[in-house]
């Protein structure tokens, strides 16, 4: 069985496994009712897929939760795998800054 791509991706498996069994459906019933793929779902729960957007809302309005109740806390950069991580804007001007000033200070 493939191992989670990253720990984010490891919990939004486990918080959609644990709202899963508290509904008492199977994978293929939540599947079916997301019309999502049952292998899919699967790979998505055990944290080795990669959801769409709409798969995500599918699920989400299958499993009865707000779709920010399955990502909340996800974006921390310890979660996200490190050859991945977003460049957020607070990194783009602080190199673009420090770039910047190479330039004022070769001139």
């Amino acid at each position: 069985m493939p191992s989670p791509r990253f720990e984010a991706a490891r919990i939004l498996g486990g918080r959609l496994r644990k709202r899963r069994m508290e509904l008492g459906l199977s994978q293929y019933e939540v599947a079916n009712l997301s019309q999502v793929d049952v292998a899919n779902y699967g790979k998505v729960e055990r944290g080795a897929g990669n959801p769409t957007l709409l798969t995500l809302l599918q699920l989400a309005v299958t499993l009865e939760t707000e779709p920010g109740a399955l990502l909340e806390g996800l974006a921390e950069v310890t979660l996200l795998p490190e050859r991945t991580r977003p460049f957020s804007v607070s990194d783009f001007v602080r190199e673009q800054n420090a770039r910047l000033d190479r330039e004022a200070a070769e001139d």
